[in-house]
């Protein structure tokens, strides 16, 4: 079984920051791709950052220069650093990877979620 817990979210101004952090556990060989997605009331999840296993970063252009994403091999964890805060940055924000598991033979890449954390921006 392997799991992605996020924790981090909660309330906050505009102009403020927050750190989103994700932890994969489980039987996990190694991690691929990590993402963050959100999803605002009534709209549909977007992607808003993705890092490789090489460090390589991408961005939504509405965070491009607020946001950071960041990862640590070693511990299987993901962060993503949000400075600058906006009410439009609210929304449930969702921990995502593709991940290698080891079975018993065989190797396989499946793609897993986390259950979300909320952030809201609001005064």
């Amino acid at each position: 079984q392997v799991q992605l817990v996020e924790s981090g979210g909660g309330l906050v101004q505009p102009g403020g920051s927050l750190r989103l952090s994700c932890a994969a556990s489980g039987s996990i060989f190694n991690i691929n791709a990590m993402h963050w997605y959100r999803q605002a009331p009534g709209k549909q999840r977007e992607l808003v950052a993705a890092i490789t296993r090489g460090g390589t970063t991408n961005y939504a252009d509405s965070v491009k220069t607020r946001f950071a994403i960041s990862r640590d091999n070693a511990k299987n964890t993901v962060s993503l650093q949000m400075n600058s805060l906006k009410p439009e940055d609210t929304g449930v924000y969702f921990c995502n990877a593709d991940i290698i598991i080891q079975g018993l033979t065989t190797m396989s890449e499946r793609n897993y979620w986390g259950q979300g954390t909320q952030v809201t921006v609001s005064s």
